[in-house]
């Protein structure tokens, strides 16, 4: 991975992902998602607890949330709708300071330069982005400065991080057509069908 990220404006991805969020109905959190064996419920979750473990990692704050890898389980939180905007305005508004930028920090139980986890923060709330908007039939578009800094992360992970233990960074990439847009391109470096859609609609 790189080291050399520029300080970045999180706050678009995280006001993108609460409207997502708030978008979801009830009867889709069971519904399946582009990531394998993964529902929006678990997916929802997910981000939840990633926007307190970067939210942390931002702000140097090393302890259970930035020192455990991440997991994903089937217990959304009852409450989850109450707790996404403040997490997600926190998330944002941690990665503003500079100092969240300088040195290194701690991110799912590793050690990395602070510039790296920033950049890491905005793939998963692309990505994931894509993943619930998709999954749940809205529409999604992304600024193009994000997609450029995201696709230069997921074309800098080797093989070894790709399938690395527990299933790595990213899957398999999948090949997209040479007249792919840019989001699509970063859609398939990260393992994903940009073509992918629920089997029906739930909504």
């Amino acid at each position: 991975m790189t080291d050399t990220t520029e300080m970045l404006d999180l706050t678009p991805a995280t006001r993108r992902m609460e409207r997502i969020l708030a978008g979801i109905d009830d009867a889709q959190l069971t519904g399946p998602t582009p990531c394998s064996d993964t529902s929006v419920g678990v997916l929802v979750d997910h981000v939840l607890g990633l926007s307190l473990a970067f939210t942390a990692a931002a702000r140097k704050d090393h302890g259970p949330y930035t020192d455990t890898p991440p997991q994903l389980t089937s217990e959304l939180q009852p409450d989850w709708r109450r707790l996404v905007p403040d997490r997600l305005a926190d998330l944002g508004r941690a990665w503003k300071e500079p100092t969240a930028w300088e040195g290194t920090t701690r991110a799912g139980g590793l050690d990395l330069p602070a510039a790296v986890a920033g950049l890491v923060a905005l793939d998963e709330l692309v990505v994931h982005g894509w993943d619930l908007a998709v999954a749940t039939g809205q529409p999604y578009t992304c600024e193009p400065d994000e997609i450029a800094a995201c696709t230069a992360f997921a074309e800098s992970i080797t093989e070894a991080e790709r399938a690395g233990d527990g299933g790595g960074l990213f899957g398999p990439a999948v090949r997209v057509g040479d007249d792919a847009s840019p989001l699509d391109r970063l859609i398939g470096l990260t393992g994903r069908n940009p073509s992918w859609r629920p089997p029906s609609s739930t909504r």
